[in-house]
């Protein structure tokens, strides 16, 4: 079971209970992220439906979301992981991160990204990728401070922006 820790913080496999913190980056989420991303107009996904989705969802190995938690109070604070969404070059995941807002301008998603990179150096993989909106600044900054690069590959959602993707050499 992946486990990793760093100075302020605890990334560990997803459990049923982190459902509602889940439930909470729903709710906080830009407008301009596209529908399938957001609650939809029932309300949906409800906590319910995240639980049911960890349940689900075996243990990360060499890919998957974890949990993020800070060490000193055990607040779940998001997620961070790797994601074999299958958008990339074959065999390379996709760094994924989000934090609730309230733990947003601490360093906690790149130092949960520097962890995770870790992770992936040593399951041996040997490049990972990301995408991020053009206008989501803070995240873009996360990226480069992790040494991920643009690429020419953009694509453009009418009413929601441009993806950016960028790679990372391990």
């Amino acid at each position: 079971m992946v486990r990793l820790e760093t100075e302020r913080l605890l990334l560990r496999p997803q459990r049923v209970e982190d459902a509602a913190v889940l439930r909470e980056l729903w709710t906080e989420r830009d407008p301009r992220v596209p529908v399938h991303r957001r609650l939809d107009a029932q309300g949906r996904p409800t906590v319910a439906d995240l639980a049911e989705s960890i349940r689900s969802d075996p243990a990360p190995a060499r890919t998957g979301l974890l949990t993020v938690e800070r060490r000193d109070t055990g607040e779940v604070i998001g997620y961070c992981g790797l994601v074999a969404s299958g958008r990339g070059a074959s065999a390379e995941p996709e760094l994924a991160f989000e934090l609730l807002r309230r733990a947003w301008g601490n360093g906690y998603a790149t130092e949960a990204a520097e962890a995770v990179i870790g992770w992936a150096r040593s399951s041996s993989h040997q490049r990972l990728w990301a995408t991020v909106w053009d206008w989501n600044a803070a995240s873009r900054r996360v990226l480069a401070r992790l040494g991920f690069t643009e690429t020419d590959r953009r694509e453009t959602v009418p009413g929601h922006g441009t993806t950016l993707w960028t790679t990372k050499a391990l």
